[in-house]
């Protein structure tokens, strides 16, 4: 049977008690409230596997959102590790999703509201979400190749001076990276937040409906957050780094972090080896060469595998994205 906008839902069994119940948890009335509501009920509530998913699905965006409290609040650029820890949460939250919408009760939900904003809106934002994860993966994956590049002309060519022309050629596409694609990127995930900010304004009274919709903003929200974090990894540079600063860029080569007004401040690794290609090539024809030289090729296989991790994080987000977007097309075509 198919239900149009002028119908009601068909009736569940018993789910007045566990919706009641449930609208109560998530629109964040008091305990007292809560269970004053529950003794005028039925002392035993029945199983709902929804109201289950729901619960995880909550304590893994509050996961994901203390992640990220961390990661801002910290004055050390992220590193590949805490990266690939958002990455792993973030894959958490879309298979508790997945479990969410397809019970009966989210499926019927979000069909009888399909023609409504809230729900067009969260299917556009997969769309959205999907190119952007695909596009950020590209990056990743261009770095890796040319990080790759990189080590190999270092391991032909030396300490001669033909280094400088490779160093050269890495910058460059760094700087253009940065410049012609990071920065469009990040303003694109500026401009979808506010979109998703603006229609949760627009969300209608019907309350089961504003928490599936929620879910699934919190959700776009997170893939969102973590794909910011993601280019501003590639974005930290010491491309202004000076001449007259190698004295800092020796210190950091031999302890790996640089010494600050508040302490230790630690580098990420792209940023890591932009300093050791720095001191490469102010050395190139000094005795210190070859230190600097093996020095820069330990960098460089450091990140070379951080990328290739963090790639394969993404790979595995996009596919995510992939079957979220699907699953949303099978219920809204049923």
């Amino acid at each position: 049977m198919e239900y149009n906008e002028e119908l009601s839902p068909p009736p569940l069994l018993d789910f007045n008690i566990c919706r009641e119940e449930q609208t109560l948890k998530m629109a964040g009335l008091s305990s007292a409230v809560a269970q004053h509501r529950s003794r005028s009920r039925s002392a035993s509530l029945p199983s709902s596997r929804s109201h289950t998913n729901s619960l995880q699905v909550e304590a893994k965006i509050r996961k994901l959102k203390n992640w990220e409290a961390s990661s801002l609040s910290t004055i050390v650029p992220l590193g590949a590790e805490t990266l690939q820890t958002g990455l792993a949460g973030l894959a958490e939250l879309y298979s508790c999703i997945e479990e969410l919408i397809h019970s009966p009760l989210v499926q019927q939900t979000l069909f009888y509201n399909r023609n409504g904003k809230p729900v067009e809106g969260v299917l556009d934002m997969s769309v959205g979400l999907l190119d952007m994860c695909g596009t950020v993966r590209d990056i990743f994956t261009m770095i890796k190749e040319h990080v790759q590049e990189l080590q190999s002309a270092l391991r032909r060519k030396g300490g001669d001076s033909s280094t400088d022309l490779s160093i050269n050629a890495y910058i460059c596409f760094r700087k253009k990276t940065k410049r012609d694609i990071v920065v469009k990127c990040l303003r694109t995930l500026k401009q979808m937040e506010n979109k998703i900010v603006s229609s949760q304004i627009e969300i209608d009274a019907h309350h089961y409906l504003s928490v599936v919709v929620r879910f699934l903003s919190e959700l776009s929200t997170s893939t969102i957050s973590i794909l910011r974090f993601l280019l501003l990894y590639l974005s930290l540079s010491a491309m202004k780094t000076k001449p007259s600063r190698w004295s800092l860029v020796s210190k950091l080569m031999k302890g790996g972090s640089l010494a600050s007004r508040g302490g230790q401040e630690s580098i990420n690794e792209v940023t890591c080896v932009d300093f050791a290609l720095f001191s490469l090539g102010g050395h190139s024809r000094s005795s210190n060469n070859m230190v600097d030289l093996r020095m820069t090729q330990r960098k460089l296989q450091t990140l070379d595998i951080r990328i290739q991790d963090m790639e394969a994080g993404l790979v595995c987000l996009y596919r995510r994205l992939i079957q979220h977007r699907v699953s949303l097309l099978n219920i809204l075509t049923l």
